[in-house]
């Protein structure tokens, strides 16, 4: 550590954008000077892109912080945080760099902000490497609120790849602490719901497809569900560009959601889309875990920052939540224990993550 700043490795695990969103909004949070090193190192085009640093700036607004090395390619920052204050924050990827990916990294600093926070959030709102803005109000927005706070996510415009244009408005107000969740319990699947999307010069022919196709691979394994998949033209003037994809939906009896998504491109089938959405939502059912895939490092930082003992159930543990442990419990005093579940069958890959928070209260409250 040079003086009291913290030393992280952005090249270690998951290697990549991720290590770098964790890292600084803890950063900002508990008021801890960081330096991180070998940005994306594990990356065919290492060093930052236009996502990480419109991340890093709205951290950086958000705080009244100082950030060092901040531009396009640069492969170390520093980062000296200031007092949280909540206001309006814009951040503009001018990319299809994923909104989703710039909520994650701002949402936890806005809940201890000093007065409610609205972010404008420009870029890619169904970008490839990053959950859909579909995935974030379906499935993440309804569970994360279990930590005893809410959010109003407005998707004012999607936009997709390559040219982004999207824009998202996020509205939070601060809280004093955060309550710890129980996700342990899966039940039953009770609904299978979803919507497949076309926009700009895209027939509504293909969200059919897409739809369909979805619908006739669940029906394989899932005989007696009704499955509603919607498909859906993206008005114009709230989309813009061409983009396409589909996001299916599980829910179950005991509140649980788990999904399964997928992207349109050139030249890639729309049965086949449909088919690898239904086919990851599939998987998400089979290990008997309370979240998919894409939900489970979502998580992380908040059960970090909670008050008490948070448990979720899920599959098999991902790099990506593997990576968000390891740097919540270097910068918070958190602790994480992962261990198989012993109440499934022995062949189900069930694992429990019960995290022991630091119980953050907010100074400004």
């Amino acid at each position: 550590m040079d003086g009291d700043r913290v030393e992280i490795d952005g090249g270690i695990m998951e290697g990549g954008g991720q290590i770098l969103r964790v890292s600084t909004a803890l950063s900002c949070l508990l008021g801890l000077p960081l330096r991180v090193r070998r940005i994306r190192a594990g990356r065919s085009q290492p060093g930052l892109r236009p996502q990480h640093l419109s991340g890093l700036e709205i951290i950086r607004d958000l705080c009244e912080g100082k950030l060092e090395g901040g531009e396009i390619g640069s492969t170390e920052i520093t980062f000296t945080p200031g007092k949280i204050k909540g206001g309006t924050h814009i951040a503009d990827t001018k990319t299809a760099g994923s909104v989703c990916l710039l909520m994650q990294v701002a949402m936890p600093c806005v809940l201890f902000a000093a007065s409610p926070s609205e972010l404008h959030l420009k870029g890619g709102t169904n970008a490839e490497m990053a959950p859909q803005i579909d995935y974030t109000v379906m499935v993440f927005k309804p569970i994360v609120e279990k930590f005893n706070f809410t959010f109003n996510c407005d998707i004012k415009k999607r936009g997709y790849y390559p040219q982004g244009g999207g824009e998202v408005v996020v509205q939070m107000s601060p809280v004093k602490e955060l309550s710890p969740i129980n996700l342990t319990e899966r039940g039953t699947v009770t609904k299978i719901y979803g919507r497949a999307f076309v926009a700009g010069a895209l027939p509504i022919k293909l969200a059919k497809d897409m739809a369909a196709a979805a619908v006739r691979c669940i029906r394989k394994e899932i005989r007696d569900l009704y499955i509603n998949i919607q498909p859906v033209r993206e008005p114009d003037d709230q989309a813009f560009g061409t983009g396409s994809g589909i996001i299916v939906v599980a829910e179950t009896s005991t509140g649980c959601l788990l999904a399964g998504s997928s992207l349109g491109k050139r030249g890639k089938n729309s049965d086949k889309v449909g088919i690898e959405a239904a086919e990851i939502l599939l998987r998400n059912l089979k290990h008997g875990g309370t979240v998919d895939d894409s939900l489970q490092d979502q998580l992380i930082v908040f059960m970090a920052l909670a008050k008490g003992v948070s448990r979720v159930k899920s599959g098999p543990i991902t790099l990506h939540t593997q990576t968000a442990i390891h740097f919540a419990e270097q910068l918070t005093k958190a602790k994480f224990t992962v261990t198989k579940s012993e109440e499934e069958h022995p062949s189900k890959d069930t694992y429990i993550i019960e995290c022991q928070g630091m119980g953050m209260i907010n100074p400004n409250l």
